[in-house]
């Protein structure tokens, strides 16, 4: 299958994130999603109430904005449809029409993203990958995936989704580095301001940087 533009094939699925050379954050003992925004009441959903939730398998891709992907991935999780249609949507205030998502990872990293591009039918609330419970390097114990944006909106260790009428704050606003608000990966939506081909050679030169810094905190040996 083509990969995507600027994209190339890597072996195994290299540790990325916001944490670098430290290691991922714990889980916790009892973990669960907290939910706020627009909502009646903020809740928090324990992993028995996530797991009465119907389930899926999926096998898809991760690109990464600099420019790698791992092919071939098989997750397994809640539908981010499914999950909003029962959890959320009895939830919001009467007046509420919800635009924008925020999705944050317990290691303090944060995506924000358009409701309707979250509402689509390859976007899951991951806890397994590849057969097995997802690990702390890749999402531990629940992650966002939505294999047609890049990586950054792929939230890991999720720990609370809110829910907005209006796009929130963001604090990437005015970086060198500004992320695509939309990273639709066929668009090669990569950067903000700048075409997607401009940034490519900057971002592919970090891979492997980034890549060799990354595992140095890693909880696993390399796929």
């Amino acid at each position: 299958m083509a990969l995507p533009p600027g994209q190339r094939a890597v072996e195994g699925f290299p540790r990325f994130g916001t944490h670098l050379h430290h290691p991922p954050p714990p889980i916790p003992a009892d973990p669960g999603i907290e939910l706020g925004g627009a909502l009646t009441d903020t809740v928090t959903l324990s992993p028995a109430a996530l797991a009465e939730l119907p389930r899926t398998r999926m096998l898809a891709d991760f690109h990464c904005v600099a420019g790698w992907s791992a092919t071939g991935l098989r997750w397994e999780g809640i539908p981010f449809e499914t999950f909003y249609r029962l959890r959320v949507e009895p939830l919001l205030r009467p007046d509420a029409r919800i635009s924008h998502v925020v999705f944050a990872g317990l290691d303090g990293y944060q995506s924000i993203v358009l409701l309707d591009d979250v509402l689509t039918g390859d976007v899951l609330l991951a806890d397994r990958l590849d057969g097995q419970p997802l690990d702390s390097d890749h999402g531990a114990p629940i992650r966002l995936v939505s294999p047609s944006q890049y990586g950054f909106v792929n939230t890991k260790h999720l720990c609370r989704i809110e829910f907005h009428v209006s796009e929130p704050p963001d604090p990437e606003r005015f970086s060198p580095l500004a992320a695509h608000r939309r990273a639709r990966v066929w668009a090669e939506e990569r950067h903000r301001y700048l075409p997607g081909r401009a940034v490519r050679p900057i971002y592919h030169a970090l891979i492997g940087p980034i890549r060799k810094l990354s595992a140095r905190g890693s909880t696993t040996r390399p796929r």
